[in-house]
């Protein structure tokens, strides 16, 4: 079925894998505007690192097939490894994008590779958070010293 409306959508979206990743998008915000969506991203605080740990238990919370796993490259850098899934790359790489961003993630890439029939792997990376500022303002009281 998603490849069918994706051939229905490609002239509207420039392709049928630009078609895929706009569904994966838009069943991402409708999930997380349910009540287990907006625990999902509660639990991560904001956090990029946190929401991609979790990403496995948020896949299980939205569908019933499937294994997931995140192994580590980076400290913004991961590959998220799905086993057992019949959506295609480009829906998952929609779906990955959008839920990054709704988290704050910075300039989000994410980048899918088929392994097997039913088995992809996610490159993610992001942008790593601006850092706060290291020097501190002089004291108030000391400004007219």
């Amino acid at each position: 079925m998603a490849q069918v409306a994706s051939r229905v959508l490609a002239p509207r979206w420039g392709g049928a894998d630009e078609a895929l990743r706009q569904m994966g998008m838009q069943a991402t915000r409708s999930f997380l505007e349910s009540a287990v969506g907006r625990t999902f991203l509660l639990l991560a605080a904001g956090d990029t690192r946190k929401l991609v740990a979790n990403l496995p238990s948020g896949y299980q919370m939205a569908v019933s097939y499937g294994d997931r796993s995140v192994e580590w490259k980076g400290d913004s850098e991961a590959l998220f490894v799905m086993r057992r899934d019949f959506m295609p790359a480009p829906y998952h790489e929609g779906v990955l994008r959008e839920v990054l961003t709704m988290v704050g993630a910075r300039n989000p890439r994410i980048q899918g590779r088929k392994l097997g029939l039913l088995d992809t792997e996610y490159h993610i990376v992001w942008d790593a958070p601006l850092t706060a500022r290291t020097t501190t303002p002089a004291a108030p009281w000391r400004v007219f010293q």
